[in-house]
């Protein structure tokens, strides 16, 4: 397990490097083994010698391509793929492990995305006005006018990719990552625009 400052939702690549030995134990396990391991976000603490606290669902990370920068350091581009729940947390020698269990969407039917795509176009056009003074809202806005076609994809992976498409903070990704099926998933991504569009509103009235 590697826990993370940040949550991987299925479909997202991760780029890491390795250099703590703990970890880099690990990859050799990993290279040696089916070239995968679980990660979850750190909620609170630091996972740096530890007394993190560390969420119980997580997503499995595929190794893509991997590096040996040095002894023991070693680069990584991974890509999320599964969701897992921990079922129980083993101790972490010599690295963090955990015992877990697969989670799984339930077969859903078409989703509905009008609402959704509503409320991105609203989020872009504001931080297109917010980006004349701001250029991260306007990195934002330039992003958000690339096309989606979320309805040629399956609703499970429209759904994750709506959330990985969006800024999300760590809180709302990590309800997205938890979220019980693709259409709850729909309606969490909706209410974290609904937030974020009142917040940029009311910073742009400053």
């Amino acid at each position: 397990m590697f826990p993370l400052g940040a949550v991987l939702l299925p479909g997202e690549e991760l780029p890491l490097r390795i250099f703590e030995p703990r970890y880099a134990a690990m990859i050799s396990d990993v290279e040696s083994g089916e070239g995968r391991f679980g990660t979850v976000l750190i909620e609170r603490g630091s996972e740096v010698g530890g007394g993190d606290v560390r969420s119980m669902v997580g997503t499995i990370a595929h190794v893509e391509t991997i590096t040996q920068s040095g002894p023991g350091r070693y680069s990584l581009l991974c890509r999320g793929s599964d969701r897992i729940r921990v079922s129980e947390w083993l101790p972490d020698e010599p690295y963090p492990r955990a015992r877990v269990d697969d989670l799984v969407d339930p077969v859903g039917g078409r989703l509905e995305w009008s609402e959704l795509l509503q409320k991105r176009a609203q989020l872009q056009l504001l931080c297109g006005q917010g980006g004349r003074q701001d250029a991260q809202l306007r990195w934002i806005a330039s992003q958000l006018t690339k096309p989606v076609d979320y309805e040629a994809m399956d609703s499970t992976t429209a759904s994750f990719r709506a959330a990985s498409d969006l800024p999300l903070g760590p809180a709302d990704r990590y309800k997205v990552l938890t979220a019980s099926d693709a259409a709850t998933r729909v309606e969490v991504i909706e209410t974290a625009l609904d937030d974020l569009i009142a917040a940029l509103r009311f910073r742009l009235k400053g």
